[in-house]
């Protein structure tokens, strides 16, 4: 018997926060102009000297940097690829969102597993409205959830017949990096992404920043109480975990109202594995939907696969993409209407609409 490994986990939130800070503090970003000592770093960061170097040499031992025989720091390279800011592979932007949001609501864990209730976040702030109104909390979040967006959709643009569809519309969107991610992969689709009224100028600026406001357009609404855009495939990316069983079918079955016979819907989650409920990070995403929402946790693909077959999708077959995420995908059956459940499951009147975390 060895206690390493719990040893290990208990310290673990060191090594994320150092992590954290490093983005933070803009480390990565300085790191893109090329190499630097320690005194050059320190400097450029603003730092104070005690404990700048052990904080450099710490990011060496965690892979994080490298470190030369000049005693320079650079970048590691998956960290030039990821934790640049002026790359399009940037994925800081959650790193970011973890760090000024998530990293201390966790802190309310133990209260929320006693009371089972949300103990931060917009279901305990009362909805989005509020938190909308925070313009530099919601810059975080929508940072964050292109950053959590990104390798998914990107593994989705290329795990997907997209040559057989012409539309396509991502549903709680944020800022669109997934509707982005597509279009930029397959020039000949159009769409664009729905979500809250208040998100319209993010995306918007984030589409043109992309040079793709000619292909894809905000649709506003409420995914509970509006009708979800008409497309050829219709995508919920980290949307049904922030909802009850209850809500999450309705909306499976406003996304089968709007498709057209043969289109396709996909969901994309961090699924929680079948059989032995071993995959430590859905669990964990999981709990993080105890911390902040109502109702909402994470699922099983085979739990969606049914709900997807109630709400009259047919086919459904599970894809792996990236960043601990897959996606359920399946067709409306031709000639099948959909069984909307009953009003009694609609969701509240202001919905996460966009929340990937």
């Amino acid at each position: 018997m060895n206690p390493e490994h719990i040893l290990d986990i208990g310290f673990a939130f060191r090594k994320s926060k150092a992590l954290l800070s490093a983005v933070e503090l803009g480390v990565f970003a300085t790191l893109a102009d090329g190499p630097q000592s320690a005194e050059a770093l320190t400097r450029r960061l603003g730092l104070q000297g005690r404990g700048a170097r052990d904080f450099f040499d710490v990011l060496v031992a965690l892979k994080l940097l490298d470190r030369d025989e000049s005693n320079r720091y650079a970048n590691a390279p998956d960290c030039a690829t990821y934790l640049d800011p002026r790359q399009q592979t940037y994925i800081g932007g959650l790193l970011e969102y973890l760090n000024a949001r998530m990293y201390r609501s966790w802190e309310s864990l133990t209260p929320a597993l006693r009371q089972g209730t949300a103990q931060c976040g917009p279901s305990v702030a009362g909805g989005f409205t509020g938190f909308f109104a925070d313009e530099a909390a919601l810059k975080i979040f929508l940072k964050g959830m292109t950053g959590g967006s990104r390798l998914a959709a990107r593994a989705l643009a290329q795990n997907f017949p997209w040559e057989a569809y012409r539309t396509v519309i991502d549903i709680g969107t944020a800022q669109g990096c997934v509707p982005v991610e597509i279009a930029e992969a397959h020039g000949h689709l159009s769409g664009g992404g729905f979500d809250l009224p208040q998100l319209q100028p993010a995306f918007t600026s984030y589409v043109r920043e992309r040079g793709l406001d000619s292909r894809l357009a905000f649709y506003p609404g409420n995914f509970f109480e509006d009708p979800l855009p008409a497309a050829n495939v219709l995508i919920m990316g980290r949307v049904l975990h922030d909802w009850g069983v209850p809500a999450r079918k309705l909306l499976l079955s406003k996304a089968h109202e709007a498709l057209p016979a043969g289109g396709a819907l996909i969901v994309h989650e961090t699924f929680i594995d079948d059989a032995r409920r071993s995959r430590a990070h859905s669990l964990l995403a999981s709990l993080n939907m105890l911390i902040q929402t109502d109702d909402g946790s994470e699922f099983t693909a085979r739990e969606c696969m049914m709900w997807m077959r109630e709400a009259g999708f047919g086919k459904p077959r599970v894809v792996p993409l990236a960043g601990g995420h897959a996606a359920v995908i399946a067709t409306k059956l031709r000639g099948r209407t959909s069984v909307r459940p009953s009003s009694t499951t609609r969701g509240p009147a202001e919905p996460i609409a966009c929340s990937r975390a």
